[in-house]
């Protein structure tokens, strides 16, 4: 959804005291949003409630359209002078404020004003179009895009999702960086670039994991914009939405948005092969069906990309397989082991310089990662990475102590972050004991 609104930044800071100084673009839109609210009858709740302020702002005239769009892009603009990664609003949770997460805190911000359960409900409602609010009655969850255009011409796209909480919609927002880390920033190994590279390495799976918030999505396209301005080839992304959109190189990219050019993931993966491509990134592997469809296009000799919601290397070879049918399992598991050529998991973890820093597990399809996956021995992998570090991988509790001891991060916070905390406690105490630092050096990355 794109909108031609042009509006200031804002960059009152979070403490700011409610008052009637305001610009206008929030003064009338909260004065529009207390008319609309006041003609809602009590008696109507729940989803015929909902449906009754989608019926209304069908009937709404496009100049109160716009001005609600203002107010939502002025609560989008704040987000760049406070550093913002996430807008939330709407919903019981969020008590009728305005909701940011700055690096990795959330707080509301009383200086945009408080709102109604009914007034956010139209406001979210305002940008979505009649098809995407039916879609979002009957799923109870919409995910979309959103375009805002700023004082300089520049734009800035937005991944949202709408859903619904204790009857009332609520809406997430994230801002997508127009500008990408770039690929050396990633601190790969030489070997781990290579099998990223589609000059190097023309097939396989390759993942990306984390929980929500990690970065996923910004490391995937550093390595597409890596590929796009290195190798000739054609590269399709399938995503839910399109976050980063690629500007065509040396590669020929396509972006195929799940609701909007494709119906499904799986879809979008099974078509792609009939599309000639090199390079074939499919935005998670939530389902079966969606697993099944990238490792048979990796099969069928072409390089896949994905993402998947695990905190480790192991964890994300276990979730694969166990998402699938039983029956189908043994055949995976063959399929992976032959398919899978690396796995990056990643976390962003809260710096001494009041930011966040990029904690990563690396591990490469070697030949005993291969034999370990078939033979169902996935417990072993985890020695094997830790062991492999000339290779170019990397435990997660190695990566964590690597940045500790660059200063960059707390012990606290190092281990709060890892994943095998005894393993990083056994690390870190080789630290205190052994006066040698190239010894030291020598246990880490």
């Amino acid at each position: 959804m794109a909108a031609q609104v042009k509006i200031p930044s804002p960059n009152m800071p979070f403490d700011v005291a409610v008052s009637s100084d305001l610009p206008p673009v929030v003064t009338e839109g909260q004065k529009i949003l207390k008319e609309m609210a006041a003609q809602f009858p009590k008696t109507v709740t729940g989803l015929e409630r909902q449906m009754m302020i989608s019926d209304i702002m069908t009937r709404t005239d496009e100049t109160t359209k716009m001005k609600l769009l203002a107010l939502v892009n002025h609560f989008l603009t704040r987000m760049f002078g406070i550093n913002a990664s996430d807008i939330d609003m709407g919903g019981y949770g969020s008590q009728g404020y305005i909701w940011y997460r700055v690096y990795g805190s959330k707080r509301s911000d009383p200086s945009l004003g408080k709102y109604s359960q009914d007034e956010i409900n139209v406001l979210i409602q305002s940008i979505v179009g009649e098809r995407q609010r039916a879609f979002l009655f009957e799923n109870r969850n919409l995910d979309f895009s959103h375009m805002l255009y700023m004082e300089s011409s520049d734009f800035r796209r937005f991944r949202a999702d709408a859903y619904f909480d204790l009857d009332q919609l609520a809406l997430n927002m994230r801002a997508i960086n127009n500008t990408l880390r770039p690929y050396k920033g990633l601190e790969l190994h030489s070997n781990v670039t290579k099998v990223l590279s589609l000059a190097h390495t023309k097939e396989g799976l390759c993942l990306v994991t984390g929980i929500t918030g990690s970065g996923k999505s910004c490391t995937l396209d550093s390595i597409i914009d890596a590929n796009n301005h290195s190798v000739e080839g054609h590269v399709v992304i399938i995503a839910s939405p399109i976050e980063f959109v690629h500007k065509s190189d040396k590669c020929i990219i396509r972006h195929r948005e799940v609701g909007r050019d494709v119906l499904s993931f799986r879809d979008g993966a099974v078509q792609a092969l009939r599309q000639d491509p090199d390079i074939i990134m499919v935005g998670e592997l939530r389902d079966a069906d969606t697993i099944l469809a990238a490792l048979e296009i990796t099969d069928s000799g072409h390089k896949v990309f994905s993402t998947l919601h695990t905190a480790s290397a192991v964890e994300s070879i276990d979730r694969i397989i166990g998402e699938t049918p039983p029956i189908e399992q043994e055949r995976v598991r063959n399929r992976l082991a032959e398919t899978l050529r690396c796995v990056i998991s990643q976390k962003l973890v809260p710096s001494l310089d009041g930011k966040r820093v990029l904690a990563k597990e690396v591990m490469l399809g070697t030949p005993s990662v291969y034999a370990a996956i078939k033979n169902n021995n996935v417990s072993e992998i985890y020695q094997m990475i830790a062991e492999g570090t000339e290779l170019g991988m990397v435990t997660m509790e190695q990566d964590l102590k690597r940045l500790y001891l660059q200063k960059k991060i707390s012990m606290e916070n190092a281990m709060n972050y890892a994943n095998n905390k005894r393993r990083l406690q056994q690390l870190l105490q080789l630290q205190t004991t052994d006066s040698s630092s190239s010894r030291i050096g020598a246990t880490g990355p």
